[in-house]
C-alpha cells in the first residue's frame, strides 16, 4: 500500500503554525517552572531517559550553550543538542550561504543562498524543540559574549583563534569544545577544564548479586546464588545489605573484591570474630565519580597525551593526523586558504609545513606518511554530510557530557578518518567543482561516483530515528537524486515519543505515516530526491509487493530497524537475491554497524546474540527477588484482566461456537479458560462505578494478603526441603501481608487506577467524585472485604520448570467445566444483545490512561510483600514497557558511519577496506574492524558460500536433477521444498517420482502455488559424496532454483 501526503501546503502551513504557538505556550510554561525547578516531558523523553536518568536531564536543562561555525557539522551538533533538551543553544555565523554549504547543511536550502548561515537556519532549529531557546547570532565572537554561554562548540575556528578562546575559556569555568571536518578526516579537541567530576563514568546500572553463604576468617569468602555468573572485577567496590547473621557487613562501608570467581569473591575484611552467617543478603556495586584535569589546547598541542583509537589497523595515524592537522592550520594561516583538491603544488607546500613542524617536536614522527598527508591536504577545503553526520553525535554527545558530568568525556584529542571510502588516483579533472550542491563531495570522490549515487536504486526498511538519519544524509550526498529511487517502507506511524530523536517529525505529524512524513521532509531537503514511500511490512506475508522483480532491480538495501526479527528477513531476502545490505543498530549510547557485501562478507544471521534470560514462572509467581520480576508479574496481571480476558469474553458473547471450541482443547485446558469468563461475566460482573471500586479493593485483598498468607501458610518461615535445607533460602525472600489503609497514597492510588480501568472495560462512566481522592477514600473505606483463612493442601509451584503455576486441583475437571459451561450460557442469555466489554491493550505512553499507574502500583505492592526497593512510575515505565534506551547523538553516529561505507559499496571495493564498528559514546570507545569473510564450501572443482544458488534452467524432472548432481560427483538422495518432502532415495513409493516434473510434485505435493511473476521455485537437495576413505559424507550443498518458466 503506498502513502500519499493528503494535506494540502495551506493545510500543513495551518497546522504547524497552530502546533506551534501551542508548543511556544507550553515551552513559556515550563521556562517559567525551570526558575523553581526543571519539569521533564516525559511522554517526550521516555527513551532518552531511559539513557541519561531525571537528575542528568535536570543538569542538562539548565545549561547554555554556543554552537560557533553553522556548515553541516554545526547543524549537526545543533540538532543533538537542542534534542536533548538544554536550556538554550546560540548559533554563531559570520558568513553567509554559499550553494556548496547545501551538501552537508540540511536546513539551507537554495533560497538561503546569500543569506548569513545562523539566521538561515535558526527557526527550523527552534521547531526541533520548542523548550529550548534557540537564537542567532552573526556577529564576531568577543569574550563578553562567550562569558554567556556554560559550553562553547567551534567547529571552523582558525587555530590561533582557538588557542586564545580556549585559554580564556578554561579560565573561567567555560567547557570549550574545538571540532574540525576535512574531507574524510576529523579532528575533536575538548577541554572541560580543572577538577571535572565525572558524576558517572559509563552510565551502567550497578551489578548486583545475591548471597548464598559467607565463610569467616582474616578474608571474608563470599558465596553467591548460581543462577548468574558474578560480574565484578578485582578491584570493583561493594556495599552489603540485608545480612543476617554478620550483621556488621551492612555497615562496614565499600569494600574491595579481589580472587573473583563465577559465583565467589573475596573481600579483605576480618569477619572470625563475627557471629555466624544465616541468611540473606544482597551485594551492589559502588560506583565512584572521577575528576579530570584537562589542559588547554596550547598546551595539548605540544603535549596531547594519550589520542582515543578508532581503528587499530591504523595504530599509527592519530599522533600522523594531530600534526596535519596543524600543518593545515599552518598552511591556512600563510594562504589564508586550504590547499586545492588534487593540486601537486599546494600538497607540496603543506607536507613542507608538515615536515617543519615534525622537525621542532618533541615527540618526533620517524616517518610521516606522505600519501595520508596528501589526503588530508586535498580534501581539506570539503565538509561531507556522512564524516558532519558522525562527528556531528560524538560531539553532540561532548557537549552534554559537559553540561551534565554524565559518561566519561574525551580526554582530549580524537582523530578518525575514513581514507578507505575514498577512490585511488583520481585524475584532477575529476574533481574539479562544477558549481552544484554536491561540490564538496566531488572534491574527494569525484564526478563519477557523484552520478552512481544519483542513479542508485535503494530500499530503505524502516523511518524511524535510524531512517529520519539516513533520509537527511542520501539527500544531502545526492543519493537517488539523478534516475535513481529510494524506496521507503514502515508499517508505523508516528507518537509524541518519537519526536526526541526522529528529528525529520513535528508535533501536526503525530498520528501520521512515518514513511510519507520522512518522504516528505527529505523532499524539502533536496528536492530532487525521487522517493517512493509505503506502509507495508516487509515480510513473508507481502512477498507479493516486495517480489521478485522488486529485489532484482534493487543496487542496495539498508536497514534501519528496531527488531531482530525483520533484520534476519531482510538480511535473508539480500542473501537471496545477492544485494549489499548496510545493517545498523542502536541502544543506549552503543551502536553497531555490519556491512553485508555479497560473496565478501557473512550476512547478519550468521552470528546472534544469546536470547535474553527470562525468569521462572514460579519466580515471578510466588518467589520475586527483584523489581523486575515485581513489573513482569504486574505487567502479566494487567494483559490478563484488562485485555485477554475481555476479549476472551466478546469472542464467547459473539461466537456461538466459541464454548464447543474452547472444550476441544481438553478438560484442564477448558477449565482455566471458562472459571476466568465466569469470574468476569458473572462473579465479578461490574454495573457501576461502585462495583469497580468493590473489584479493585478486593483485588488488593486477594493480592497482597490472600495469596501472601496461603504462601507462607504453606511454606511457612521455618520450612526446609526434602533434603533438610531451609525452603526460604536465597534468593528467595520471604513475604508478608500488605494490608490495605486508606492513609496510604500508594494503596488508594492503586485502587483507583484499577477501578478506572475496571470502569472503562464495562463501559461504565466514572462519577465526578472519581477525581477527589478524599471521596474516594470514604466509598473504599466502607468497603466490606472477606476475611480469608488459609487452606491446607494447596498446591503452589515452585520448580523452575513449571509453566504454570497456578493449576486448580482438587476436584473433577470434565464436572467443573460443564457448570461452568452452563453459567456462562445462561449469563450470555441474560445479557442484553450486541453486549460486549472493551478490552485495554497495554500502551506506556499515555500517563492519563492510568496503565502505567496500575502497573507500578501492583509491581510496587508485591515489593512491599517480598522488602524489595520499590521504583518510581518512569522507572517502572522503561522495565515493563520494555523501552529501548535511544538518542540522537548515537543514531548521528550509526548512519554517518553507515553512509561512510556507502561510498565503498558503490565502488564495489575490496573486502579489508569496509569496517564493522561497535561503538559507545559514554566511555568513549570506538571498535572498528573488517568484516569476516564468509564460510566457503569446496568438492572438487566446485565452491560455494552462502551466497550462492545454483540454478538450473528447464522444467526438471526427479532423475534430471539427481542426474545433475551425479556428473558433479554428488549423490543426490533427498528433495524437498519447504517442509515437504518431493523424493527420497529410500522410499519405495517414491521410485515412481522420478520421471514426474518437479513443478508437479512442488503443486501437487508441497502445495506451493508460484506466483505468476515468479519463474522459479526452489528445492532443497541433500547429497553425500565419498572421501578418500570411501565413507559416504553428506555435503552441505546450496539452494537449487529450478527456472521452470
Amino acid at each position: 500500500m503506498r502513502v500519499g501526503i493528503k494535506r494540502s501546503s495551506d493545510e500543513d502551513a495551518q497546522l504547524q503554525a497552530s502546533a506551534l504557538k501551542a508548543a511556544r505556550k507550553e515551552s513559556d510554561r515550563a521556562s517559567t517552572m525551570t526558575q523553581e525547578g526543571v519539569e521533564i516531558d516525559e511522554d517526550l523523553h521516555s527513551r532518552q531517559l531511559a539513557v541519561y536518568g531525571r537528575e542528568t536531564m535536570m543538569r542538562m536543562a539548565g545549561a547554555r550553550v554556543l554552537i560557533s561555525g553553522m556548515r553541516g557539522l554545526g547543524a549537526e551538533v545543533a540538532k543533538n543538542v537542542i534534542l536533548a533538551g538544554v536550556r538554550a543553544v546560540t548559533i554563531h555565523d559570520t558568513h553567509t550561504v554559499e550553494k556548496r554549504d547545501l551538501g552537508a547543511h540540511f536546513y539551507l536550502s537554495e533560497d538561503d543562498i546569500g543569506a548569513k548561515r545562523a539566521d538561515a537556519c535558526v527557526a527550523k532549529l527552534q521547531e526541533l524543540n520548542t523548550s529550548v531557546q534557540v537564537s542567532a547570532s552573526s556577529e564576531p565572537l568577543s569574550e563578553s559574549f562567550l562569558k554567556n554561554f556554560s559550553v562553547v562548540v567551534f567547529t571552523d575556528l582558525a587555530m590561533d583563534d582557538a588557542v586564545s578562546y580556549c585559554d580564556f575559556c578554561h579560565k573561567n569555568g567555560i567547557k570549550f569544545i574545538k571540532a574540525e571536518i576535512r574531507g574524510v578526516f576529523s579532528s575533536v579537541f575538548c577541554d572541560f577544564g580543572d577538577e571535572f567530576v565525572v558524576h558517572d563514568v559509563d552510565g551502567e546500572e550497578p551489578f548486583t548479586a545475591i548471597v548464598a553463604a559467607i565463610t569467616p576468617g582474616t578474608t571474608t569468602l563470599v558465596t553467591c546464588t548460581d543462577d548468574e555468573r558474578l560480574q565484578f572485577q578485582d578491584g570493583d567496590l561493594v556495599k552489603f545489605a540485608e545480612v543476617k547473621g554478620m550483621d556488621a557487613l551492612n555497615s562496614m562501608g565499600p569494600a574491595k573484591v579481589k580472587n573473583v570467581k563465577a559465583h565467589s569473591f573475596e573481600i579483605d575484611f576480618d569477619s572470625s570474630s563475627l557471629p555466624a552467617y544465616e541468611t540473606g543478603g544482597v551485594i551492589e556495586q559502588v560506583k565512584l565519580s572521577k575528576t579530570l584535569n584537562f589542559k588547554p589546547l596550547r598546551e595539548a598541542l605540544s603535549d596531547p597525551g594519550e589520542f582515543l583509537m578508532s581503528d587499530f589497523a591504523k595504530f599509527d595515524r592519530p599522533p600522523l593526523l594531530h600534526l596535519g592537522f596543524q600543518a593545515l592550520a599552518a598552511f591556512q594561516s600563510a594562504t589564508g586558504r586550504f590547499p586545492r583538491p588534487g593540486d601537486e603544488q599546494d600538497a607540496a607546500d603543506f607536507l613542507a609545513h608538515a615536515n617543519k613542524l615534525n622537525d621542532s617536536a618533541s615527540d618526533k614522527i620517524e616517518s610521516l606518511d606522505e600519501d595520508v598527508l596528501k589526503a588530508l591536504a586535498s580534501g581539506s577545503g570539503s565538509e561531507l554530510n556522512p564524516m558532519a553526520a558522525m562527528m556531528g553525535g560524538v560531539v553532540g554527545q561532548e557537549v552534554l557530557k559537559a553540561t551534565s558530568g554524565k559518561f566519561h568525556p574525551l580526554f582530549q584529542f580524537f582523530y578518525f578518518d575514513s581514507l578507505e571510502s575514498v577512490p585511488k588516483d583520481l585524475p584532477k579533472e575529476e574533481l574539479t567543482p562544477t558549481g552544484s550542491r554536491y561540490d564538496d563531495q566531488i572534491a574527494v570522490f569525484g564526478k563519477s561516483l557523484q552520478r552512481k549515487l544519483e542513479d542508485l536504486n535503494l530500499f530503505m526498511v524502516g523511518a524511524g530515528a535510524l531512517g529520519c538519519e539516513f533520509i537527511k544524509n542520501f539527500a544531502m550526498m545526492g543519493v537517488a537524486c539523478g534516475s535513481g529511487k529510494l524506496t521507503l517502507t514502515d508499517d508505523d506511524t508516528i507518537e509524541k515519543s518519537n519526536l526526541s530523536r526522529q528529528f525529520l517529525f513535528r508535533d501536526w505529524n503525530i498520528g501520521q505515516s512515518k514513511a510519507s512524513c520522512a518522504a516528505a521532509a527529505g523532499e524539502k531537503i533536496n528536492g530532487a530526491l525521487r522517493m517512493d514511500p509505503m506502509q507495508n511490512r516487509v515480510s513473508p506475508e507481502t512477498e507479493n509487493v516486495f517480489d521478485d522483480a522488486f529485489w532484482e532491480g534493487l543496487d542496495l538495501v539498508v536497514n534501519a530497524l528496531d527488531n531482530v526479527n525483520a533484520r534476519l528477513y531482510v538480511d535473508a531476502r539480500c542473501v537471496y537475491f545477492c544485494k549489499p545490505l548496510l545493517e545498523s543498530g542502536t541502544l543506549g549510547t552503543k551502536c553497531n554497524t555490519q556491512m553485508v557485501i555479497p560473496r565478501l562478507t557473512e550476512n547478519y544471521g550468521a552470528s546472534r546474540d544469546p536470547p535474553e534470560k527470562q525468569a521462572p514462572m514460579c519466580t515471578v509467581h510466588s518467589f520475586p527477588h527483584n523489581i523486575d520480576h515485581c513489573l513482569a508479574w504486574a505487567r502479566s496481571e494487567f494483559e490478563g484482566l484488562m485485555e485477554k480476558l475481555p476479549s476472551d469474553a466478546n469472542n464467547m458473547l459473539t461466537n456461538d461456537e466459541y464454548l464447543k471450541k474452547t472444550l476441544e482443547g481438553g478438560d484442564a485446558q477448558a477449565r482455566e479458560a471458562l472459571e476466568g469468563l465466569t469470574t468476569l461475566l458473572c462473579d465479578e460482573f461490574c454495573s457501576t462505578y461502585e462495583d469497580c471500586l468493590k473489584w479493585a479493593r478486593n483485588r488488593f485483598e486477594e493480592y497482597f494478603v490472600n495469596k501472601i498468607e496461603q504462601l507462607t501458610y504453606t511454606f511457612p518461615e521455618d520450612a526446609t526441603t526434602s533434603n533438610g535445607a531451609r525452603f526460604w533460602s536465597p534468593p528467595k525472600r520471604f513475604p508478608r501481608a500488605v494490608h490495605f489503609d486508606t492513609a496510604d497514597a500508594a494503596h488508594l492510588n492503586l485502587v483507583l487506577a484499577a477501578a478506572n480501568l475496571r470502569a472503562e472495560v464495562f463501559g461504565i462512566q466514572r462519577p465526578s467524585y472519581a477525581a477527589d481522592v478524599a471521596e474516594v477514600a470514604k466509598v473504599v473505606g466502607a468497603i466490606d472485604v472477606p476475611k480469608f483463612v488459609p487452606k491446607a493442601g494447596v498446591k503452589i509451584a515452585t520448580d523452575p520448570k513449571e509453566t504454570n503455576p497456578s493449576r486448580p486441583t482438587g476436584a473433577d475437571d470434565e464436572a467443573v467445566v460443564q457448570t461452568l459451561v452452563g453459567r456462562l450460557e445462561a449469563r450470555k442469555a441474560e445479557l442484553k444483545p450486541g453486549f460486549v466489554l472493551n478490552a485495554i491493550e497495554f500502551e506506556k505512553d499515555d500517563d492519563t490512561n492510568f496503565h502505567m499507574d496500575l502497573i507500578s502500583g501492583l509491581a510496587n505492592m508485591r515489593a512491599r510483600n517480598y522488602e524489595i526497593g520499590e521504583v518510581d512510575k518512569l522507572k517502572a515505565k522503561l522495565i515493563a514497557g520494555r523501552i529501548i534506551p535511544a538518542i540522537a547523538t548515537t543514531t548521528a553516529l550509526a548512519t554517518g558511519l553507515v553512509t561512510l561505507e556507502l561510498y565503498k559499496a558503490v565502488q564495489n571495493a575490496e573486502l579489508e577496506r569496509y569496517r564493522n564498528t561497535f561503538a559507545n559514546l559514554a566511555i568513549p570507545l570506538f571498535a572498528m574492524a573488517e568484516p569476516i569473510a564468509p564460510k566457503k564450501f569446496t568438492h572438487n572443482d566446485l565452491e560455494w558460500s552462502l551466497w550462492d544458488r545454483w540454478i538450473l534452467e528447464g522444467d526438471k524432472t526427479v532423475q534430471e536433477v539427481l542426474d545433475w548432481f551425479e556428473e558433479r560427483q554428488l549423490t543426490a538422495y533427498s528433495i524437498s521444498c519447504g517442509t515437504s518432502l518431493l523424493y527420497n532415495s529410500i522410499f519405495p513409493r517414491h521410485r515412481d517420482r522420478v520421471n514426474q516434473k518437479l513443478s508437479q510434485l512442488v503443486q501437487n505435493v508441497a502445495k506451493l502455488e508460484v506466483p505468476t511473476t515468479r519463474r522459479h521455485f526452489d528445492i532443497v537437495v541433500a547429497c553425500e559424496a565419498e572421501d578418500e576413505n570411501g565413507e559416504d559424507l553428506d555435503v552441505d550443498t546450496p539452494i537449487v532454483s529450478i527456472v521452470f518458466r
